[in-house]
């Protein structure tokens, strides 16, 4: 029962040397772009209409910053966590250190999930809006190539859902630094779409459309705050890149609190200017901005609009095959997965091999599998890591080795961490019983694999 819980030595992870590193390429204004392109995916297009019609009105905006507050605060925990361990592999890491291989595994398993299914159903969402804006230009896919095996619907496979994951896994194996040059490029026209449709719309705002600004009470807004949370998601794919940060303790912290930041800015003063041109009561449909947009007769941003969300998606997606990638790299380099997952190809110092066995399966998910149901356990697996992490701070700074770093701290200790802890326990207790029944499934089945290869070929078994 002791090897269950055994730990890495923070000197060790720090000191690892050999064929096994990434190169340090990445700066803290990647790592905030990393970041947005992350969070600001198809959430902001939907959910601020959406949860405004339902559950939060106009006071949508609080919803906002409910959700931004408990983001920031595990924000916080993630960046000390990460300013301390500047090592790839991310919430699975920081649970090796503080808590032992056995919650490490259960960690890293629960994020495998995370990324996997968020880029897969992104991935979906996709090529729906793909399919959507070829069509507004005459040009159409045959049905049998546009979605899922659904013979109800005529649909066989979702080839551009596939094509999209491939192209994204090519390009992350040419190397970081390619990698973030094209995030770089696609995040700055998501925003610009974002900004746009904000600046031109603040000119259709009538104050009267806030009225009533709360009309479901506190509780929407509580229950809002818990469906708009998920459109965070995606910043603790930043700490993945901790081994390939320069400066990583200043530019970590900087990269996560950064983003979160400039997303929930633009998430804030695109409810406003949503809630503010039409009625909430008017916003529960699919594409509620473009929606707007077209109320007030600027039928030409609708289409740019629409552009911006494929981009905007299509940044979600690399950063999710990033960070999975990275992951695996991590998990394999500790012996706990086949070795090969830790290869590094020596041209374009990427983990080239598990990239593809990463990116294949997303692409067979994408493709065949449909992801509505399953969309929630991406939730559950980040909520599982966000809570391992704000608890593991309070176990950190027993280490005088993290606390001599001279890196990003989280304030008022212990208070905040535990704040964290609590409130994403609480998020996880809104999810439904559905997803804990597939995540548990999914965990015997990580358990299964832990005991019959992990244990062991784990490389503490070496020392």
């Amino acid at each position: 029962m002791s090897n269950l819980f055994r730990k890495k030595r923070l000197d060790d992870l720090l000191n690892q040397h050999g064929e096994g590193q990434l190169k340090k390429t990445l700066g803290a204004t990647d790592l905030i772009l990393l970041g947005v392109g992350a969070i600001v995916g198809t959430g902001i297009f939907i959910l601020p209409g959406t949860v405004a019609a339902s559950h939060s009105g106009p006071a949508i905006v609080f919803s906002f910053l409910i959700a931004a507050f408990v983001c920031a605060l595990a924000g916080m925990c993630y960046s000390e966590f990460s300013s301390a361990i500047p090592v790839t592999g991310s919430a699975y890491t920081y649970g090796y250190v503080v808590f032992g291989e056995i919650i490490a595994w259960f960690v890293g398993w629960a994020l495998v999930l995370e990324y996997g299914l968020a880029a897969a159903s992104v991935a979906t969402g996709w090529s729906s809006y793909l399919i959507s804006l070829l069509e507004g230009l005459n040009i159409s896919i045959p049905t049998v190539l546009s979605g899922p095996f659904n013979l109800a619907e005529g649909t066989f496979i979702n080839l551009p859902a596939i094509l999209i994951v491939l192209i994204i896994s090519y390009l992350l194996t040419l190397g970081m630094q390619e990698s973030a040059k094209v995030n770089r490029i696609m995040v700055f026209v998501k925003v610009g779409v974002i900004l746009l449709f904000i600046v031109v719309g603040m000119f259709y705002v009538k104050p009267d459309n806030w009225q009533p600004f709360m009309p479901f009470g506190v509780e929407g807004v509580v229950s809002g705050a818990a469906l708009v949370f998920f459109a965070y998601l995606g910043f603790d794919a930043v700490s993945s890149a901790a081994e390939e940060v320069k400066n990583p303790q200043r530019n970590l912290p900087i990269g996560i609190i950064g983003s979160l930041l400039v997303c929930s800015l633009l998430y804030i003063a695109m409810s406003l200017v949503l809630t503010g041109i039409t009625p909430y009561t008017t916003l529960n449909v699919s594409n509620p901005v473009s929606f707007a947009i077209d109320l007030v007769g600027q039928d030409w941003i609708a289409g740019i609009i629409s552009l911006g969300a494929v981009t905007g998606m299509m940044t979600v997606i690399l950063v999710m095959i990033y960070g999975g990638s990275r992951l695996l790299f991590a998990i394999g380099r500790d012996g706990l997965l086949p070795k090969v997952m830790s290869k590094v190809n020596p041209k374009h110092n990427t983990p080239v091999i598990n990239t593809w066995i990463f990116g294949l399966v997303v692409a067979f998910c994408a493709g065949f599998i449909p992801l509505g149901t399953l969309a929630e356990l991406v939730n559950m697996g980040t909520l599982i890591a966000f809570t391992i992490v704000s608890l593991g701070i309070i176990f950190l700074r027993k280490n005088t080795n993290a606390l001599s770093s001279g890196g990003f701290k989280v304030p008022f200790f212990p208070v905040l961490p535990i704040l964290s802890f609590l409130a994403c326990l609480f998020l996880m207790t809104q999810l439904s019983i559905n997803t804990w029944i597939a995540c548990g499934i999914w965990f015997v089945i990580g358990f299964v694999f832990y005991f019959l290869y992990g244990r062991k070929h784990s490389t503490l078994n070496e020392k």
